[in-house]
């Protein structure tokens, strides 16, 4: 029931300004000040944690997850006083006593539990209710055909005010891992919320560190303070003011003229970065990749062999450093290699920079006639590197016209996209909402993933039980392994041409000493102001 284009939505809509993937760590402390902190973000497009995509930076902020994961890896617990399995099938959550929403009303088992049967439910279309689809019953809530025969998860049950139990679809030891801060259709909503939703998000009330002064717009600064009575790691500071912004280059200048204290860039603006801000340029690994996604059901990409030659004939080493200022890292996988356990080389010869043997591939395919356009989005920094592809599968594969062709913006970008309206391979990025490669697998590479246009709506079952296989893996060492064989039976298909590893850049003002990330993104409550 969720449609295509709410799928490409969720998975896209990551510009220069804010970046999905981020994980709460715990505070180390610090001196907090009153002076609110600037963070220039996108304009957000809703405060429904289940149903955004572009407004993560602020949500990560008012709401807390369940879990945590440390920056070696490990889990911790946030909201969550513990989550438990014999089985690895049926998990035991149990809350910490004491955790309230800004209203003061306690956050019960109850409130998840509505909250998420409310997300899961089909006909809601909340773009991030698919990050249910392991649960029980999410398939009778949104079949493939016809209408939903049930309206709650059955694998869900409120066992008393703190606890619930949820069953899984299968075994799966990653599942704590997966309540991280990232998956926002996963925060609870406080009792009555979603009987008026309209009314609930011009004042949102959440269960995180920071709360809303007076509401929100989408295009005027959005203030917050600290909670007081909330019981989780305090933050490093007492406020903050998100700023919104329609493009990166206006934030950045506001940063260099000190109105802004913290701004995610765009990759092509590194060098000129690193020049005006020096150390207060912050070069982070993250759990993103780039890829070049395909319309399967083209003839003219229907051949492995042509989207195999696509790919050898793009110079991933010449681009990153002349477009990126080496920034990011060349993709041999389909994972970031940042990512525990990401088997680098798994792509072999297919990610090699070759064009003899790209355009001796393409040949064997029976050549590309016609125009071939390259798809991206105007106005998000990308001008260069699609230019840049273009170029080069002209000159390397042979083919007499390819051109980079930008849309005007966003929406347009992913109607196209929906429709199957493409001349040629399209921009295409899953920013992964937790540090297991088992979620980029899934979202890009599964037909119900968030993430699935990436690969052009491509599936199959053996690469469905391998996931599988790798979700159930008795410990990490046997799930990388699992997870390597998934790769492996994917790239026989090369459905999606694996780009670049992301690494998110950000630069700040001097009022900022020490910014700290974890997956990548910022952690405003970890922000350390200079003395």
């Amino acid at each position: 029931m969720h449609s295509k284009k709410r799928m490409i939505a969720a998975a896209a809509a990551v510009t220069a300004l804010t970046l999905t993937g981020c994980s709460a760590g715990s505070s180390d402390g610090g001196d907090q000040t009153s002076d609110p902190i600037r963070y220039a973000v996108e304009e957000p497009d809703s405060f429904v944690p289940g149903n955004q995509f572009g407004s993560y930076a602020i949500l990560e902020t008012i709401f807390s997850p369940l879990t945590s994961i440390s920056e070696d890896g490990e889990v911790g617990y946030v909201a969550a006083e513990s989550v438990e399995s014999d089985d690895a099938k049926t998990w035991t959550i149990t809350l910490r006593d004491g955790w309230t929403f800004h209203d003061g009303s306690p956050v019960t088992a109850q409130d998840y539990v509505d909250t998420w049967n409310y997300a899961a439910y089909g006909p809601n279309a909340w773009v991030n209710g698919a990050q249910l689809a392991n649960v029980v019953g999410y398939a009778e809530m949104n079949p493939s055909e016809g209408e939903p025969t049930a309206t709650e998860l059955s694998g869900l049950t409120v066992v008393d005010d703190l606890t619930f139990t949820v069953e899984l679809v299968a075994a799966d030891r990653q599942y704590p891992l997966q309540l991280t801060i990232g998956q926002t259709g996963l925060y609870p909503l406080p009792d009555g919320a979603l009987d008026d939703l309209e009314t609930w998000e011009e004042n949102p009330i959440g269960n995180g560190p920071f709360q809303l002064v007076d509401g929100w717009s989408a295009t005027e600064p959005i203030d917050a303070v600290v909670y007081d009575d909330f019981i989780g790691d305090e933050p490093t500071i007492d406020a903050i003011t998100f700023v919104p912004y329609l493009d990166t280059a206006t934030a950045y200048t506001d940063t260099l003229a000190g109105e802004i204290d913290i701004v995610a860039i765009a990759a092509s603006q590194v060098e000129q970065a690193r020049t005006e801000f020096g150390d207060h340029v912050h070069e982070l690994d993250a759990p993103g990749v780039d890829f070049l996604g395909f319309n399967l059901d083209d003839p003219r990409f229907s051949d492995v062999r042509v989207r195999q030659a696509i790919s050898m004939a793009i110079d991933r080493d010449a681009i990153n450093d002349a477009v990126f200022g080496g920034s990011q890292v060349p993709a041999t996988s389909l994972t970031a290699p940042s990512m525990p356990g990401s088997p680098e080389g798994v792509c072999g010869e297919f990610c090699e920079f070759d064009p003899d043997a790209a355009k001796a591939l393409l040949e064997e395919a029976g050549g590309f006639d016609g125009e071939m356009q390259v798809h991206f989005i105007a106005n998000w920094g990308q001008e260069d590197l699609f230019e840049a592809i273009a170029n080069q599968l002209r000159q390397n594969l042979g083919i007499e016209s390819v051109v980079a062709a930008p849309s005007a913006d966003f929406a347009a970008f992913t109607d196209m996209v929906a429709q199957g309206d493409t001349n040629g391979p399209f921009r295409a990025r899953w920013g992964a909402l937790y540090p297991s490669q088992q979620n980029t697998l899934t979202a890009v590479f599964t037909a119900t993933g968030e993430g699935n246009f990436g690969a052009g709506g491509y599936s199959d079952p053996e690469v469905d039980a391998l996931l599988q296989a790798a979700n159930a893996a008795d410990s990490l060492e046997e799930s990388y392994a699992g997870y390597t064989a998934v790769q492996e039976r994917i790239l026989e298909d090369f459905p999606t041409v694996p780009l670049f590893g992301n690494r998110y850049l950000y630069v700040t003002s001097d009022r900022i000493a020490e910014l700290h990330t974890n997956s990548g993104a910022v952690n405003v409550s970890e922000v350390i102001v200079a003395d």
